[in-house]
């Protein structure tokens, strides 16, 4: 039986519920959260404190006594082996369903019960504080400097993705990870994800893309605010009420009209956009079209695919432009990854450049089926447009004007058939995070071939290919989304020990 929910913070309670796991979670974490930003507002008008004011991360945990024994077909949802396995938890309000999905899998997969209290890990004044709150702009200096000594801040030191990575060590009698990422590690990534993207964590939907040219973003969002508009077609009315608004940056939120008639906009588009923006076609149920603008270069593609794994996508793909290695190869050509050459330099300490990252199946044929759907074309016909083949993404953009003869030869080694600078990077962050996904992109130049990407070479081929290219990744979502998670959730993509949190 249950124990009630309560706030008795200095006990941990035990559920085989795991709506009532999750309620005490959801209280424990608005009582730490509620004093810290009730404290910092007194310390903000000027109240001398003579002690430090901390409140500390809710934790989860199970304690299995026995070999599991569970359906060998799982992905995620158990633990590896007999233990306690613990990992604080932050934000349940964004995280309701996922936090009780994992909680079901786990009471379900188990005969055990699960404990909920609370952890030894503070949570830092910032952190407090989810919309981002600048909680040191309106501070006087001399409570600026004495900051730290009233409250905990972010520290980096438990932060890092050792996890994820596989290379933590479980000091002696400590419980092992239950999740991949801790509460700090999340609460961290989701105030980035605000700063980079000017959108808020909670518009990002479970399935992402990737690119790196603004057309995309310029068809996204005409495609974007059209969907919210009523149809009279009854088909396409019926596929636009799948989606229940429109996010642009700075949280502009646009409502569909055929849902809720006459709901105003809410929010303010910004006028100067951020690093890399992000868009937003939402469902009520999360599973809607997330395209984040990454601009050009690998650091980009680490940087936002290492904030936006913490939220545990169900998919990314990379949609964008690439150099065609082929002389068969035409400008406007799909490229469809099936294998990475690693140059891109920024991923090599966390994941060796000697382990593969392999392609996906479900993802591929999700690909296939919506680029075969969108052109017409299939079979034989479908490779006149369509190429499968390995992608090779290098840190240098101008390789070119170096003596390129060296790296030619280890592309055509390597069976390379395009070059890009974004690719590889996203496969190997999904790959190193647990995010299935995936690569398609379209040959925009041919620099060995003397087709360079020059103004009037680049809008014929703008023309011609990014609204059809955007269709195909956008339809690819909608099949891995009708095909199911278990299909996309494979053991694929886990290790010899695996935390049970997917």
């Amino acid at each position: 039986m249950n124990a009630p929910v309560s706030l008795q913070t200095d006990k941990v309670l035990t559920f085989t519920d795991a709506d009532a796991a999750f309620t005490h979670v959801l209280a424990l974490y608005n009582d730490a959260v509620g004093h810290l930003r009730a404290r910092f507002q007194d310390y903000a008008r000027g109240e001398s404190f003579t002690g430090r004011v901390r409140r500390f991360y809710p934790f989860v945990q199970v304690t299995v006594d026995h070999e599991p024994r569970v359906d060998s077909r799982l992905a995620y949802g158990f633990v590896s082996g007999p233990g306690t396995y613990r990992t604080t938890l932050t934000r349940p309000d964004l995280y309701a369903h996922y936090y009780r999905h994992q909680f079901q899998q786990l009471l379900r997969n188990h005969t055990t019960s699960i404990e909920v209290g609370v952890s030894d890990m503070p949570i830092p004044i910032q952190f407090a504080f989810p919309e981002g709150m600048h909680v040191e702009g309106d501070l006087p200096p001399e409570h600026l400097r004495k900051l730290r000594e009233v409250f905990d801040l972010p520290d980096l030191a438990v932060m890092d993705d050792s996890i994820v990575n596989g290379t933590y060590e479980c000091p002696p009698g400590a419980p092992e990870p239950l999740a991949l990422f801790t509460g700090p590690r999340v609460d961290y990534s989701l105030h980035r994800l605000k700063h980079y993207s000017a959108t808020a964590p909670d518009h990002f939907q479970n399935y992402v893309l990737f690119t790196n040219y603004q057309f995309y973003i310029d068809e996204f969002v005409r495609r974007g605010l059209e969907t919210m508009q009523p149809s009279d077609d009854p088909e396409v009315q019926a596929y636009r009420s799948q989606y229940v608004a429109f996010v642009e940056p700075g949280d502009h939120v646009t409502f569909n009209q055929a849902l809720e008639p006459g709901r105003a906009a809410e929010g303010e588009r910004i006028k100067r956009l951020p690093q890399m923006p992000a868009y937003h076609l939402k469902r009520a149920d999360g599973n809607g079209i997330t395209i984040v603008n990454i601009g050009v270069g690998p650091s980009n593609a680490k940087t936002i695919t290492d904030h936006i794994a913490v939220l545990r996508p169900h998919v990314w793909l990379m949609l964008g432009h690439c150099a065609g290695l082929r002389e068969t190869q035409r400008l406007g050509d799909y490229v469809l990854a099936h294998g990475y050459v690693r140059e891109d330099k920024v991923l090599d300490a966390d994941l060796p450049t000697w382990i593969p990252v392999p392609p996906l199946a479900e993802v591929q044929v999700a690909l296939e089926k919506a680029v075969g759907h969108v052109t017409g074309l299939e079979g034989w016909e479908l490779k006149s447009l369509m190429r499968t083949g390995t992608v090779a993404t290098i840190d240098n953009r101008n390789w070119e004007l170096r003596d390129y003869r060296e790296p030619v030869q280890r592309f055509s080694q390597s069976r390379a058939i395009a070059l890009d600078m974004e690719s590889a990077t996203i496969a190997a962050n999904g790959f190193r995070f647990r995010v299935p996904y995936g690569t398609l992109l379209c040959v925009s130049d041919k620099p060995l071939h003397g087709e360079l990407k020059l103004p009037g070479m680049a809008n014929h081929f703008y023309r011609a290919r990014v609204d059809q290219h955007l269709a195909i990744g956008m339809l690819a979502m909608e099949l891995m989304r009708e095909n199911g998670l278990e299909r996309l959730h494979s053991r694929k993509l886990r290790s010899f020990v695996e935390a049970a949190f997917q």
